[in-house]
């Protein structure tokens, strides 16, 4: 199957206008203009290698699949505030005041549309900027006109949708998201049980466009709009960004478990204090996270199968919303193991990180893979795109695989295959044949 190449422009539509889609867009730009090499970004900076290891055929992601120019993308998204992007990044304080003011051009164009919210799936946070409607269908036709407008106005040949904005309420799957048909009647009867979200997703997969979703939100993880993107042939992926404490649990997990040492506890804390803190302040938001947070643990140690090593593993998430810490999160994570005839140890980590900043060439990333996957036409679910999120999306009958290195292989080795290349399974065996 042929990739369709990436003529004209690429928009990405964001709802969600704060300190992650402002530190992408400020970033782009820089990239764009030479200030910075593209830092963290697999798209940009990342290699695969390519048949036999004595081939040292090793080039560089962008330039084996055929991926959209940063040059072609241009930007639209919605908020709760009028803010401009340049305003909302200054509001932000993610970026130093040089790097603001680099970006200013390219951020000011970026004004939001009013957003479709509801306080009761976001209790700390409130804006004036917002759409109103008899019901719910009326607001996702809104969003679908927004998205026409924005196509012909930008000039765009396609589109992607990522989520970037907040966190919303915990939420499980009801009878109202198990059909298509039944969730676009709760659309019409205002069923409290469609977030916002939900709406945003919906609106897009409709329009052509395909949906990720940057926070753990149940929005596209439902029967109905699996049904929809089917339906529509649009990929989608999982949700949460994996930044932060849970990227590094991802790493760390997988290399006790090679080494078959066992885990009895591990606690994690953070505290940060910006917008997002402040809506995880609410402990319903919180519980929306805190599932995200501790599902990689069970999935990637397997108690079940290793339950001398993991049975009893304690495992408690805490986030402190606190506000003079601002963007720069800090995690703290307690990891009792033990070993050899049941010795104890003790892992202790303390990770300053920056949650827009790991968060920014996420989004790079899922832009463009999800804009090839679109050309490439691969409908429903990405599972090989697992490697950007805290909770993989997968066919409903498998379980989902959070070990980050067997996440990377996998994204890799769908690229091979998308180009028609040999896949690599690191046996390496044929190296050493001759010497038999």
């Amino acid at each position: 199957m042929d990739t369709k190449a990436p003529e004209g422009k690429l928009g990405v539509l964001i709802p969600g206008l704060g300190a992650v889609s402002t530190t992408f867009i400020a970033g782009v730009d820089a990239i764009i203009k030479g200030q910075t090499a593209p830092i963290g970004s697999l798209t940009q900076m990342g290699t695969i290698r390519l048949g036999k290891r004595t081939e040292n055929r090793n080039p560089k992601i962008k330039e084996f699949v055929r991926l959209a120019d940063l040059t072609d993308m241009v930007f639209g998204a919605w908020d709760i505030f009028e803010d401009n992007g340049y305003q909302a990044a200054a509001r932000a304080q993610v970026l130093t005041p040089q790097d603001l003011e680099r970006a200013k051009a390219a951020l000011e164009i970026v004004k939001p549309m009013k957003a479709v919210f509801d306080q009761e799936y976001v209790k700390n946070l409130d804006g004036p900027h917002k759409k109103s409607a008899a019901n719910k269908m009326l607001l996702a036709e809104m969003l679908m006109e927004d998205i026409k407008t924005f196509r012909t106005t930008k000039q765009t040949t396609r589109e992607v949708m990522v989520w970037c904005a907040s966190t919303e309420v915990y939420i499980e799957a009801s009878e109202v998201h198990s059909t298509l048909e039944k969730f676009e009647a709760g659309l019409v009867n205002n069923s409290p049980e469609i977030a916002p979200s939900m709406i945003y997703a919906y609106a897009a997969l409709k329009c052509g466009v395909p949906f990720f979703n940057g926070a753990p939100n149940l929005t596209v993880d439902i029967p109905a709009i699996m049904e929809l993107a089917k339906q529509t042939g649009m990929p989608i992926a999982g949700k949460d960004f994996k930044t932060g404490q849970t990227l590094i649990k991802t790493i760390l997990a997988p290399g006790l478990k090679s080494r078959m040492l066992g885990v009895r506890g591990w606690f994690s804390t953070n505290i940060l204090g910006n917008r997002d803190g402040e809506v995880l302040d609410d402990p319903m938001s919180f519980k929306t996270k805190e599932v995200s947070k501790k599902g990689a643990l069970d999935y990637i140690l397997q108690p079940d199968v290793y339950p001398d090593l993991y049975t009893d593993l304690y495992h408690k998430v805490r986030i402190n919303y606190y506000p003079p810490r601002g963007d720069e999160k800090e995690g703290w994570d307690n990891i009792d193991i033990f070993g050899w005839m049941g010795y104890k140890m003790q892992i202790k980590i303390d990770f300053l990180c920056r949650d827009s900043i790991l968060a920014a060439p996420i989004v790079l990333d899922l832009v463009l893979f999800a804009d090839l996957a679109l050309r490439h036409n691969m409908r429903g679910i990405q599972e090989w795109l697992s490697f950007y999120f805290k909770s993989p999306m997968v066919a409903p009958e498998l379980y989902p695989e959070h070990d980050i290195f067997i996440q990377l292989t996998k994204l890799k080795n769908t690229l091979r295959w998308m180009m028609g290349e040999e896949l690599i399974t690191h046996l390496g065996q044929e190296y050493y044949d001759s010497y038999e």
